[in-house]
C-alpha cells in the first residue's frame, strides 16, 4: 500500500496526487496537520527535514521525500499506462527542465508571496508582492513560448504537467495570465480540466478559504 503523507491544499502535494491519479497507483492519503504537536512529531520521525509531502510504500519499506523524486518513483516501481518521465532521453530531460521551472520559478514565487502575506504588517518587506508579481511575468514568457499543442512537451501529459497545474491555479491568482499570456491562459484551463487534477482540487476545496491570497 502507498501511503501519502500530505495536506490537500499544498500545490505540492497536489502535483503528487495528480501523478498518482494518472498512473492508476491506489493509495492512500495520511492528512498532515502541521498545526499539531503530535503529529508533526510523527511525521518528523518519518522525515526529520519535516517537509511534505512524503510517499511511504509500506510493500517495500521505503520512504520517499521530493515531489520530484516522489514521481520518478513511482515511474519506476509503480508505473501506468502513461510514461510521466517518457523513455525518450530527449523528452525525459525536456520534462525535468520544465518539472523544475514550475517548481522553482512559479511554485517558489508564490510560496514567498504566500510567507508575505502571512508575516505581520510591519514586520514584512513591503516591496515582496511587487518582486513576485515581477519574477511571475517572467516565467510566464518564457512558458508562453514554449508550450506545447495539448500538454507542454506536446500530446503526452508528464511530470512538467502535474508541477504545472497547481502552480498556475495559485500563480493566477497573485498575477494573473489574462490577454498577456493567451497560451499560458489556455494550458491552465486544460490542467483545470484534467481529470486528475480536477480531483485533487475538488479534494482541496474545503480549504481554499485558508489560502491567504
Amino acid at each position: 500500500m502507498l501511503v501519502l503523507h500530505a495536506h490537500p491544499l499544498s500545490s505540492f502535494c497536489m502535483k503528487v496526487e495528480m501523478a498518482l491519479y494518472e498512473l492508476g497507483a491506489p493509495f492512500r492519503m495520511a492528512f498532515l496537520d502541521l498545526g499539531d504537536a503530535s503529529a508533526r512529531e510523527a511525521f518528523q520521525a518519518l522525515w526529520p527535514i519535516g517537509r511534505m509531502p512524503v510517499l511511504r510504500d509500506e510493500a517495500t519499506g521505503r520512504t520517499v521525500p521530493e515531489t520530484s523524486i516522489i514521481i520518478d518513483y513511482l515511474a519506476i516501481f509503480h508505473p501506468g499506462d502513461i510514461e510521466l518521465i517518457p523513455q525518450d532521453p530527449q523528452l525525459a530531460w525536456r520534462a525535468r527542465f520544465w518539472d523544475r521551472i514550475f517548481d522553482l520559478h512559479v511554485q517558489g514565487p508564490m510560496q514567498r508571496y504566500s510567507e508575505f502575506r502571512l508575516a505581520r504588517p510591519g514586520a514584512r518587506d513591503e516591496a515582496i508582492p511587487e518582486i513576485v508579481r515581477d519574477q511571475l511575468a517572467r516565467a510566464y514568457d518564457v512558458i508562453e513560448r514554449e508550450i506545447g499543442e495539448a500538454w507542454m512537451l506536446g500530446e503526452g501529459l508528464t511530470i512538467a504537467d502535474c508541477a504545472a497545474a497547481p502552480a498556475l491555479f495559485y500563480a493566477d491568482r497573485i498575477r494573473p495570465l489574462a490577454e498577456a499570456h493567451p497560451r499560458t491562459a489556455a494550458y491552465r484551463d486544460r490542467l483545470m480540466a484534467r481529470p486528475s487534477f480536477a480531483r485533487a482540487l475538488k479534494e482541496a476545496e474545503p480549504y481554499l478559504q485558508l489560502v491567504p491570497f
